[in-house]
């Protein structure tokens, strides 16, 4: 009898978090291997910032959207105005 779940398999979040245990490794490697002074802290930094992403998201694997969904149409007549009222990001 097989035991695979919802979870188990090809598509499951094993399978996702591979690729991201692989680039967290390789980030760790190429700041290991750069040698610290002036000239390479910028590039330092700009690992650290990767790296401290790629654990965040290892942590709690970012939500996708919902997709884009169709829109509806409204026929114009007489003269009105009209506000959306909400949060910057929440696609009005």
């Amino acid at each position: 009898s097989s035991l695979a779940g919802p979870f188990c398999g090809p598509g499951g979040p094993a399978a996702a978090m591979a690729p991201l245990l692989e680039k967290i490794a390789a980030l760790e490697l190429e700041i290991g291997r750069t040698q610290k002074n002036k000239a390479t802290s910028t590039h330092l930094g700009a690992l650290r910032a990767k790296l401290c992403a790629a654990r965040r998201e290892l942590l709690a694997p970012s939500k996708s959207g919902g997709g884009k969904q169709q829109g509806f149409e409204v026929q114009r007549y007489g003269h009105s105005r009209i506000a959306l009222i909400g949060f910057p990001s929440v696609g009005k």
